[in-house]
């Protein structure tokens, strides 16, 4: 077989229905839009959620909750992310991990997570340090320091 052999297999493709070429086609006319109306015009396509001028769902739904914009933005570091990334001795801080480009400039706090299997021995400064994350770091011989968060001023 080569490529220029290559064929699609048998019925998988289609040729497109040629409308508006008379009535003898059997899509003369009106082109198999049917009669009068918004649908049979050029141009037409209906809008997202559109329910033919009834209240569509998502405005008869009641809205819930918000977004706090002003929330610090926070991002979550597993202990296997610390394993793959730093040695024996180094320490993570927010900072480091924007150098190694673990997380981006717009992350304001960390939260150190015990997801995955730590096999260094490092010392860890973050806003937040869950419970089972601070026993892996302290059994491996390392020093966990909560960092204190920003004052709002």
């Amino acid at each position: 077989m080569k490529l220029n052999e290559l064929k699609p297999a048998e019925g998988a493709v289609k040729s497109r229905k040629r409308v508006g070429r008379g009535k003898g086609s059997g899509l003369g006319k009106t082109s198999a839009r049917g009669e009068k109306g918004q649908k049979s015009r050029r141009g037409y396509s209906a809008k997202r959620g559109f329910e033919g001028g009834q209240m569509p769902l998502h405005r008869r739904l009641p809205k819930r909750g918000f977004t706090n914009i002003f929330a610090p933005i926070t991002e979550e570091i597993t202990l296997s992310l610390i394993s793959k990334h730093y040695e024996d001795g180094e320490i993570v801080t927010l900072q480091s991990l924007r150098e190694k480009k673990l997380v981006g400039s717009k992350i304001e706090r960390i939260v150190i997570l015990a997801s995955g299997e730590l096999t260094k021995k490092v010392t860890v400064i973050a806003d937040r340090v869950t419970k089972g994350a601070r026993e892996a770091i302290a059994a491996k011989g390392g020093d966990v320091q909560e960092s204190a968060p920003a004052q709002a001023e």
